[in-house]
């Protein structure tokens, strides 16, 4: 637990000084690097992957998607990139002989499309017009969320959620969960519309954390179906006390994208 704490203490505020401080291509870099650690542990920590070329086109790819969001989301690079990608992919298996199979060329696409793409959102949060205002949001649903989760569980959980993925999560912990996603999107409008002088729908809100904080737990269990299927402890040991970067992201990389897409449908600040 004291790793944990260590971790939040110094990556939250280099999130803040990321974000807030350096120009906005800043965040794009950071989610870059996370992406490619991403697509790496899932290639390498499952070894269902164990070509190293293969696993360093898809970090590379997947590194790329941050940028591409960046620089507006086009649809030529998005097509050209695509294309490429799926040629060196069965280019690869054509040469292999047989020794790449389909399973694998699915699972690369998964891990280096997918991924980078969800936690692409934040850049695309940050790209809006009031993103400055929003970008923290997926951050304090998920993280706040999985957080209460935990505490509630320890404190007065007893029904297990899902025993064969998580057999420490709860019925009570999950409950804590979606409570604590409401409170805090409602505190977050609060500080965005006292401080940032800001309109916030407060009903719009609510619905963020309640299902902000329902997909996190969603993505969370996600991640342990796949630790399971492949006997995982964790991702990696780049976070000391939380594991690799898909052990303390995975809520986010689900939370993010539904932010994004509840913000275009149904602003929650103005």
């Amino acid at each position: 637990m004291r790793a944990r704490i260590l971790v939040a203490v110094v990556c939250i505020p280099l999130l803040l000084v990321v974000i807030f401080l350096l120009p906005p291509i800043a965040l794009s870099i950071l989610v870059a690097l996370l992406s490619a650690v991403a697509v790496y542990e899932v290639l390498v920590s499952t070894q269902y992957i164990k070509q190293m070329r293969l696993v360093l086109y898809g970090m590379v790819f997947g590194a790329a998607i941050p940028f591409w969001a960046y620089f507006g989301s086009a649809l030529a690079p998005a097509v050209g990139g695509l294309l490429l990608f799926c040629i060196l992919l069965f280019g690869e298996a054509i040469y292999s002989k047989g020794n790449i199979k389909l399973e694998q060329i699915a699972i690369m696409l998964f891990a280096a499309i997918l991924l980078p793409f969800f936690l692409s959102s934040l850049v695309r949060i940050l790209r809006m017009s009031n993103g400055a205002f929003v970008i923290l949001l997926p951050f304090a649903i998920a993280f706040g969320s999985d957080a209460a989760a935990l505490f509630v569980g320890m404190a007065i959980g007893e029904r297990k959620l899902a025993p064969s993925l998580s057999p420490k999560k709860t019925m009570e912990g999950a409950a804590g969960g979606l409570l604590a996603g409401i409170v805090l999107a409602i505190l977050y409008g609060l500080v965005v519309g006292l401080i940032c002088h800001r309109p916030v729908n407060y009903l719009a809100l609510i619905v963020y954390g309640l299902f902000g904080s329902a997909i996190s737990q969603f993505g969370d269990l996600s991640f342990s179906l796949i630790k399971r299927e492949f006997s995982i402890k964790d991702y990696g040991k780049l976070l000391p006390g939380h594991g690799g970067v898909l052990d303390r992201f995975d809520s986010v990389l689900f939370c993010a994208p539904l932010i994004e897409f509840l913000l275009l449908v149904w602003p929650a600040v103005l």
